[in-house]
């Protein structure tokens, strides 16, 4: 007898029967299972063979360490250090002398002048393995460590109050250091009016001239060159 599908009054939308409407379920695990077979082999290409070579090493990508050995204030000191550390950096972070400032890190300021062979120099602008050997004297080298007594500089730096913020009192102290020196060795300077001779005196504009490349921004600069002075006329 052939089956009729007779409307049902109570459902206005006439839907079909459940003998003919698809099962959600069915049509839910149908789409699942297509998803897995198709992930299948995407999943099986990413895993590694069992028998793959295991990744490369991860190179070391340090520098380098070379033996520096310094003699400073005194002491000596054997350092490994890379190519590139500054005698800045060795100094502070490495010897662990942090009376020697950084502050612009490029020459210009003068805050981290030490010297060197009796030489100023700016620490920011030389390697320390340039200076393998060398003699340095930073500011904590100035007073006599025997004594406990300051050395004549640092006392007039105090007595003509040549410092405010002091970051740059450090460079500005080794740099009248070794003005000193450069001045009793008859080294001219642009403000000598005849550079083949030393001048008798270290005037006003010998002194500027001759600490034009300490800065110190608290502006104390008359009492620096008068504390400078004090110190000339004295071992004059």
């Amino acid at each position: 007898m052939r089956h009729i599908n007779v409307p049902n009054k109570s459902n206005p939308d006439h839907e079909p029967s459940e003998a003919i409407k698809p099962s959600r379920r069915r049509f839910l695990q149908s789409a699942a299972a297509a998803a897995a077979v198709t992930a299948a082999p995407l999943a099986h290409a990413q895993q590694p063979a069992a028998t793959s070579a295991p990744p490369p090493p991860t190179p070391n990508t340090a520098a380098p360490l070379m033996p520096v050995k310094l003699t400073i204030n005194g002491h000596a000191y054997d350092m490994q250090l890379e190519a590139r550390t500054t005698l800045l950096d060795a100094l502070r972070e490495y010897a662990s002398l942090t009376g020697t400032k950084k502050g612009c890190d490029r020459g210009q300021c003068g805050a981290c002048t030490v010297i060197a062979n009796g030489r100023r120099i700016n620490s920011c602008l030389t390697l320390a393995v340039m200076h393998d050997g060398d003699s340095i004297v930073t500011v904590e080298g100035l007073a006599n460590a025997q004594t406990l007594t300051l050395s004549p500089i640092q006392r007039a730096f105090i007595d003509h109050d040549a410092f405010q913020c002091g970051f740059c009192t450090p460079g500005q102290l080794c740099s009248a250091t070794a003005l000193m020196d450069e001045f009793r060795a008859g080294d001219a300077s642009a403000a000598t009016a005849d550079v083949r001779y030393r001048p008798p005196q270290l005037s006003d504009d010998e002194i500027r001239e001759r600490m034009s490349g300490n800065i110190c921004r608290c502006g104390a600069y008359p009492n620096i060159v008068a504390a400078v002075k004090t110190v000339a006329i004295n071992k004059a």
